[in-house]
């Protein structure tokens, strides 16, 4: 689970820094400021605010982070001053916690520092690649070139997201409509049909015995064992996803699966790509890139991968050659980023990649729906069909007996 962690350190020069970062344990704190070449000194969790407060309208969105980035580019480019901008735009944003960052944001910057230090201090609402992408802009005199840039990426991610969000929930969510139609009809339908075959005995056809003996079942001590399998699993994955080993495993499970697996894959691409291409675009140094790149993956398989790239790119290698080697992404990922590395144009060509993935996983949910409609709504009817046949064979047998 992720926590904020307040750390102090010193840096290469000697100088003493701090901050706030979000991670998992110390350590992962640790390693994130060893790779910024900054010794840890103290690392202390952050205390909640005590109090009640309520949840509703507290949740800063991506879509309130694209629509601040875009307006703020706007301003930025029209000419208006930094402090300006953000007392404008504190001013008029909807969502009120995101009105007192930003107005701690210009409290900040009006202070001294940096606007990408002075967002560094928001980890929860402004990520590494958000704020390093702004000190890039900052540096090279292209902020609002940046921060454009910045909502395009956003924008494009919350897309990708929300596919595969879609074809996750689409299928899961009619399968347990269809499990629960079926459920209310073993219950509480099928037992009507059995008081008055009551007196039948073994003259029911087999169907209708089976029939009646899942319902029996699951009326009965069979509903309860399976209503415990289901919240052990739920709560053993919760557990196991808590740690990284856990997590590992999980997502090495998650891209083998069919189907779904693929769709995981591409859209883990599409991501790797555009982010890596947007950083590199902007001036991000290519090892800061991939450190930041890897902590976005939002997969521990795929993150592992590229932190074995950016281990054999700070040796001096290209990001192709180590890429090919982890054998998660396809060759045609690998060749291109090759071509792209040779011709100087990598940030253009990973960002041509990330183009074709954001379709093919487009492709790829619309297929997974045509296909799985079809498939539920022959499992649903042929299963409450059969049920409702098995019901009705022994008034179809009685009329036979009485003619």
């Amino acid at each position: 689970m992720a926590t904020v962690f307040q750390w102090s350190g010193k840096n290469v020069k000697g100088l003493i820094e701090s901050g706030e970062i979000v991670a998992s344990s110390k350590e992962e704190v640790i390693a994130q400021l060893r790779r910024r070449n900054i010794v840890p000194t103290l690392i202390t969790e952050k205390k909640k605010a005590k109090g009640f407060t309520l949840p509703f309208g507290k949740k800063i969105k991506d879509k309130d982070i694209v629509v601040f980035t875009r307006q703020f580019a706007t301003m930025i480019d029209a000419g208006l001053p930094l402090v300006q901008a953000l007392e404008i735009l504190s001013t008029q944003v909807e969502n009120k916690r995101f009105g007192e960052i930003l107005k701690q944001v210009k409290i900040d910057v009006e202070g001294g520092a940096t606007f990408a230090d002075a967002l560094r201090k928001h980890p929860r609402v402004f990520s590494e690649l958000y704020v390093n992408m702004v000190a890039a802009g900052e540096a090279g005199g292209i902020l609002d070139t940046i921060l454009a840039r910045l909502a395009t990426y956003i924008e494009k991610a919350m897309k990708l997201k929300k596919k595969v969000k879609g074809a996750m929930i689409y299928p899961s969510v009619v399968m347990a409509v269809a499990v629960i139609v079926i459920g209310i009809i073993m219950v509480f339908v099928v037992p009507t049909f059995q008081k008055m075959y009551a007196g039948m005995g073994g003259i029911l056809p087999l169907p209708t015995r089976i029939v009646i003996s899942i319902s029996n079942f699951l009326a009965g001590i069979g509903g309860l064992m399976i209503l415990g399998a289901i919240i052990f699993t739920i709560v053993f994955i919760i557990q196991l996803r808590r740690t990284d080993k856990g997590k590992f495993v999980t997502d090495k499970i998650i891209l083998s699966m069919p189907v779904f697996g693929g769709i995981i894959l591409k859209a883990a691409i599409a991501k790797f790509t555009r982010t890596l291409g947007t950083l590199t675009s902007s001036g991000v140094p290519i090892l800061d890139g991939l450190d930041i790149t890897a902590k976005t993956a939002g997969n521990k398989v795929i993150e592992k991968a590229i932190y074995e790239v950016r281990k054999d790119v700070a040796e001096g290698k290209t990001i192709a050659e180590p890429l090919m080697r982890t054998k998660i992404f396809p060759p045609m990922v690998n060749h291109m980023i090759s071509v792209g590395e040779s011709t100087g144009a990598l940030d253009s060509m990973l960002g041509k990649i990330a183009d074709f993935y954001d379709d093919e996983v487009d492709a790829a949910v619309s297929a997974l729906t045509s296909l799985i409609e079809p498939f539920l709504m022959v499992f649903l009817g042929g299963t409450v069909g059969f049920i409702i046949i098995s019901m009705y064979l022994p008034i179809f047998k009685m009329g036979e007996l009485i003619k």
